[in-house]
């Protein structure tokens, strides 16, 4: 068996995932097993040690010791893991995390802290192509979280509400300070929370939709990773825009460890890198 562990390095927390792989499992990482997942927010923190207090903490729960792992794959910014074996690109690490997330799906919709993509992807988690939003933050989970912060919700309310909403307001998708100036102004003519949230969701989700438009994809499951990956109001909208589009046979969909796809996917790698890396030395020896 194979111990590999995952570690996806974002800008505002760290994602840890612990695999035991049989041997010569291959690509698909056939029979693979998910020890345990951690999640640390940085917070201000030291980056490098909350790194490792993530692997530590990850390992403890998965009761594995460091001497154990045959391989720790990085992704995201991973220059910052001293001890790591190799590292891949988030999207390939999103795409194969994803897939084994759920087995249909055939995009990804990775939402961060700074920046959300679209991921379109084949069956053997392949990346076929991808769409980043503009620099601007109106997209991305900090966007979201700074006006949560400014209505005085917690982000694990903000879904909830959004889905409460009977009359959304528009608010503009253009840039984060106008729609920050939208947002001050519903609160000063006493639109309700729940409206204003969802107006928020539906400016992001049809950025999102335009997208997945923009890859053309057209079947399969879209699987939502990344922060904003809990959030069901965001989901729900996502759909909604998609189906606006034209594609409502495309079904959006998350999982409970959508937000790890990124360690998930860079531990399942570094299983088939580090099998692969073994039988070349077996050829040249």
């Amino acid at each position: 068996m194979i111990i590999t562990c995952g570690i996806d390095v974002g800008s505002s927390a760290v994602k840890a995932a612990v695999f035991r792989s049989p041997e010569g499992s291959g690509r698909g990482r056939e029979g693979a097993e998910l020890l345990a997942l951690h999640t640390e927010r940085i917070r201000r923190r030291d980056q490098r040690q909350v790194i490792e207090k993530a692997y530590e903490d990850v390992l403890k729960m998965a009761g594995v010791a460091k001497d154990d792992v045959a391989y720790v794959a990085t992704t995201g910014e991973g220059e910052l893991v001293d001890f790591r074996v190799g590292h891949f690109y988030g999207m390939t690490a999103h795409a194969r995390g994803a897939l084994w997330l759920d087995p249909d799906a055939r995009a990804v919709l990775d939402v961060g802290a700074l920046h959300a993509r679209a991921i379109a992807m084949d069956a053997q988690s392949r990346v076929l192509g991808y769409r980043m939003t503009n620099q601007c933050a109106s997209g991305s989970g900090q966007f979201l979280e700074n006006i949560a912060r400014y209505l005085g919700v917690t982000l694990e309310e903000v879904g909830p509400l959004s889905i409460e909403a009977d009359r959304p307001e528009k608010v503009s998708g253009i840039c984060a300070v106008l729609a920050e100036t939208d947002v001050i102004n519903m609160v000063s003519r006493g639109v309700k929370l729940s409206n204003i949230l969802r107006g928020i969701h539906e400016s992001m989700a049809n950025r999102y939709a335009k997208l997945l438009r923009k890859l053309d994809v057209t079947s399969g499951v879209v699987l939502v990773t990344g922060g904003l990956a809990n959030d069901p109001g965001l989901v729900q909208c996502v759909e909604e825009a998609m189906e606006e589009g034209g594609l409502g046979h495309v079904k959006v969909k998350t999982h409970p460890d959508s937000i790890a796809a990124g360690a998930i996917g860079a531990a399942l790698w570094g299983g088939y890198r580090l099998e692969r890396m073994r039988a070349l030395e077996a050829q040249a020896a």
